[in-house]
């Protein structure tokens, strides 16, 4: 196994899932592992900082990950009982220092980690009604997995647009390529 970056191991170096439960919560803590190291690089104002009012700021971005995945695993998945509050995930703004938000999202992943690993392999078969969506088990992991993806994405650009591009780099192995 190769790292991606110095301690980031990514769900794919960790070889294979037991299965997509697994692999699943692999790769939360992946983008957590990513998520985190861009919050080390960012200052108070560029954990707030927003190109325009139309755009959301890292740390809206990580409030608005703990609301979704408490959402669409703690409480679909994990019987979790959880009051979201979507728009003030986004109206935030300088309401968490860099370590509450850290620690909110990691509390969550793990979290989200303990309901996969219990949840039986029937449950992901099993239809649900999530934020008005008609959908099983299987889609709501899948939903939640792409959507931490997405965001992670998201806070990976700010951070490399607003500190050195070159402190995150989670995949030194493939320069050259």
């Amino acid at each position: 196994m190769s790292p991606a970056s110095p301690g980031i191991p990514t769900a794919l170096t960790r070889g294979p899932g037991a299965d997509f439960r697994e692999l699943s919560a692999r790769y939360l803590e992946e983008y957590l592992a990513k998520i985190d190291a861009c919050l080390e690089q960012l200052g108070k104002e560029q954990l707030w900082w927003r190109p325009n009012e139309a755009s959301n700021s890292v740390g809206n971005l990580v409030l608005h990950l703990v609301g979704n995945l408490s959402m669409w695993i703690l409480v679909s998945l994990g019987d979790s009982d959880y009051q979201r509050r979507r728009s003030e995930e986004f109206q935030a703004r300088e309401t968490h220092d860099v370590d509450q938000l850290r620690a909110a999202l990691a509390e969550v992943v793990a979290q989200c980690r303990r309901v996969l690993e219990r949840l039986p392999e029937s449950e992901l078969a099993r239809p649900r009604q999530v934020q008005g969506y008609d959908i099983d088990g299987l889609g709501i992991v899948y939903h939640a997995v792409e959507h931490m993806s997405y965001h992670t994405g998201q806070i990976v650009w700010v951070t490399k647009t607003l500190a050195a591009p070159s402190a995150v780099d989670f995949y030194p192995q493939h320069a050259g390529e």
